[in-house]
């Protein structure tokens, strides 16, 4: 319906020749008196058009001509928005598309498709996921989710880094209780990996090769050991929340092809770079910073700088049209000299989306838990799962906008009860599924046409108009990143729905009305599904 107003809406602008003024666009009115969608075009065409907006919004209305089995009304509102309401006809229409397309409801052809690149996760491989990477690595996947319904084409990738002073320090501490354990006095530094898999990993590496490793360095066998066993880790850990990436990319590998020092001569052939004190400086005070940045240290060592902006021309070399960056919100201050370096070396940073997520902070018993992953008093993400399930997980995390902190309350996400959201939501999903059991059990035949035209009630009529705003639902979502949104109209369909069941039997006597109805339950039932879907939970057919 929006395509089909906005065709029109253009011409009329075309005839009054403010055709390349604006772009008319649609949105759903807080209010339901305010109609079914309204437009401020008006208000953002007059002043180019030297006249009122309301006079102007006039002007177009008697410029174009709208079908009437489809618009039931037209109104002029306010300073100058022109609202639409829509035919019972209109929505009975689009109530008999959720039932034709079922699991293919809500997908789109907006993405083009564009070849997409979501990064996400990306931590390096010195300890289990904690709730902290949990956010980020549901939010990440839950975008691609969107952007895969909107025709993008998706590569999910982790970028990780196995060398470096980090995993030096993991390999030491693995080295070190490994000793630990063959008797030998030690001194653990403070700074090293205090958590129980070191341990455990240590206890491995005993079991199968006794003394033998005693005089071995820390970054040989005991490095290795421990990346490859916490990498194993962390993939059943997302595989739990049903994530899995396409991609694993080292940064190793940067140094090892040669890639950083091709960006370290490029920016020195563009006058970008230069040496002092040791040290390589990058002219970010000439791309837009505040004053220039060290890219490698008088060690030799690079900051983090370099081998990013190096990651980010691989992403766009590789020929993706859109990146796609989830970090955690400590990277906040870092990314803007990454893109400021790609544009200093001639690629585009507009085809690169930095998607930024706050921090998380569990309660437990009105009590917050302290997070650190060296002094291991963490929760991990697969002790959270544990608790909650995966389905409570991936929600919780993705109930608030991935901008907002989040407070995730573990006794909410136990509660069994309608207070639990998941639990609100998968029940009415659950519900739905035994009426249509118990109309089968009836004889009644929820697959035959139905006269959708009896489903006049408000209820009914409210329902239906909230089920058909899925697919601009999901686009929007996906235009905007904001996952969150989506979860929020999903609670809203349940609502929408428990209300009507209140209201109405739905298996009643005048069994053509039973089968509208039960028609209007299968088609709440797809959009709860096919929303779930798109979020990663799964919808139970009963509870």
């Amino acid at each position: 319906m929006k395509e089909y107003l906005r065709e029109r809406i253009s011409a009329g602008l075309q005839s009054l020749g403010l055709a390349e003024t604006v772009t008319p666009t649609f949105e759903r009115p807080h209010s339901a008196g305010h109609g079914d969608l309204t437009t401020n075009v008006a208000m953002i065409a007059a002043k180019a058009a030297r006249t009122n907006p309301r006079k102007l919004a006039r002007q177009l209305l008697d410029r174009i001509e709208l079908d009437s089995t489809l618009v039931d009304k037209v109104e002029i509102a306010g300073p100058g928005f022109i609202n639409f309401r829509f035919t019972g006809k209109f929505y009975r229409e689009q109530l008999k598309q959720i039932l034709t397309k079922k699991n293919f409801y809500g997908h789109s052809n907006i993405g083009k498709p564009l070849k997409t690149q979501v990064e996400f996760v990306s931590a390096n491989p010195t300890g289990p996921l904690t709730v902290g990477h949990g956010r980020g690595a549901v939010y990440g996947d839950t975008v691609a989710r969107l952007l895969e319904w909107t025709n993008h084409d998706v590569t999910r990738e982790y970028y990780f880094n196995n060398a470096g002073r980090q995993m030096r320090i993991l390999g030491d501490s693995v080295r070190l209780r490994y000793l630990e354990l063959l008797g030998d006095a030690i001194v653990f530094p403070d700074d090293y990996y205090q958590g129980e898999y070191i341990k455990e990993i240590a206890q491995r590496l005993v079991d199968h090769r006794a003394d033998s490793l005693r005089n071995e360095a820390a970054e040989g066998i005991f490095k290795q050991q421990a990346e490859q066993e916490i990498f194993d880790d962390i993939k059943k850990t997302l595989k739990r929340l049903d994530i899995v990436h396409d991609v694993f990319y080292n940064e190793n590998s940067l140094y090892e092809t040669g890639k950083v020092k091709e960006v370290i001569e490029e920016f020195k052939q563009r006058g970008l770079a230069y040496d002092q004190d040791g040290a390589v400086w990058l002219k970010t005070s000439v791309l837009g910073g505040e004053k220039d940045k060290v890219i490698v240290k008088g060690t030799g060592e690079p900051t983090y700088r370099l081998p990013d902006i190096a990651y980010h021309r691989e992403k766009l070399r590789r020929g993706f049209e859109l990146v796609i960056d989830v970090l955690g919100a400590d990277h906040v201050a870092t990314y803007p000299d990454v893109l400021a370096g790609l544009k200093a070396l001639g690629f585009d940073p507009a085809k690169i989306k930095v998607l930024i997520h706050q921090f998380v902070t569990i309660v437990q018993n009105g009590e917050v838990v302290k997070m650190s992953t060296r002094k291991a008093n963490f929760i991990t993400l697969d002790e959270l799962i544990d608790e909650v399930g995966a389905d409570v997980a991936r929600y919780f995390f993705l109930m608030r906008g991935a901008g907002s902190h989040l407070n995730f309350d573990l006794g909410l996400a136990k509660e069994q009860s309608e207070q639990n959201p998941v639990y609100y939501l998968q029940y009415a999903h659950a519900r739905i599924a035994s009426i249509i059991r118990n109309a089968e059990s009836q004889g009644i035949d929820v697959n035959v046409p139905a006269d959708l035209s009896l489903l006049a009630a408000e209820e009914e009529l409210g329902l239906i108009k909230m089920l058909v705003n899925f697919p601009d639902m999901v686009e929007s979502c996906a235009a905007s990143f904001e996952p969150h949104r989506l979860a929020e109209y999903l609670h809203d369909v349940a609502g929408s729905f428990h209300k009507f069941y209140h209201v109405h039997k739905v298996l009643t006597d005048d069994r053509a009305l039973a089968v509208a109805r039960c028609a209007l339950c299968l088609a709440t039932k797809t959009v709860i599904a096919n929303g779930f879907a798109i979020l990663g939970i799964t919808a139970p057919e009963k509870m």
